[in-house]
């Protein structure tokens, strides 16, 4: 009875603690020396109700963890972000645009679908820092999943 309450607990807590680990630009510029993967990049705002829903759900899944962390470089970055960001060797700098209103020049650059940038947005770029695909809509678990797999071909 023991092993069983053991074997149980520890499955619960192995996957109940998986957590998605997020990157910042300037960590997969050096991670890319190492091991090339292609980057998915979560572009958000604090306010965006979408954005959060998607944090609370699709990026608590226990199998898109496992696969982010597994094959992908995660960024998880918000696009009102202030500080200074050096990137594939450019500086992108934070935009004010009104009274503590803004947006960063990187967020910008990687989430801007036909001339204008929504939230949330997904951006994945290749080992080259090229970007090969842009969504800004809401994605689910299974939309989420199904575009990982796609991803990977």
């Amino acid at each position: 009875m023991k092993k069983l309450f053991l074997l149980i607990f520890f499955g619960i807590t192995s996957t109940g603690f998986c957590q998605l680990k997020s990157r910042t630009f300037e960590e997969v510029d050096s991670l890319q020396q190492i091991q090339k993967r292609k980057m998915v990049v979560f572009i958000h705002t604090d306010w965006c109700q979408f954005c959060q829903r998607m944090k609370a759900t699709t990026f608590k899944d226990p199998e898109i963890i496992e696969k982010l962390n597994s094959d992908f470089y995660f960024i998880d970055f918000n696009a009102e972000e202030r500080r200074d960001i050096t990137f594939a060797n450019h500086t992108f700098k934070y935009r004010p645009s009104g009274n503590n209103v803004g947006v960063h020049e990187l967020a910008l650059q990687l989430g801007t679908i036909n001339n204008q940038i929504a939230y949330p947005t997904l951006c994945v770029l290749n080992e080259k820092n090229e970007i090969i695909f842009q969504y800004n809509i809401y994605l689910g678990t299974k939309d989420f999943k199904t575009l990982l797999e796609n991803l990977e071909k």
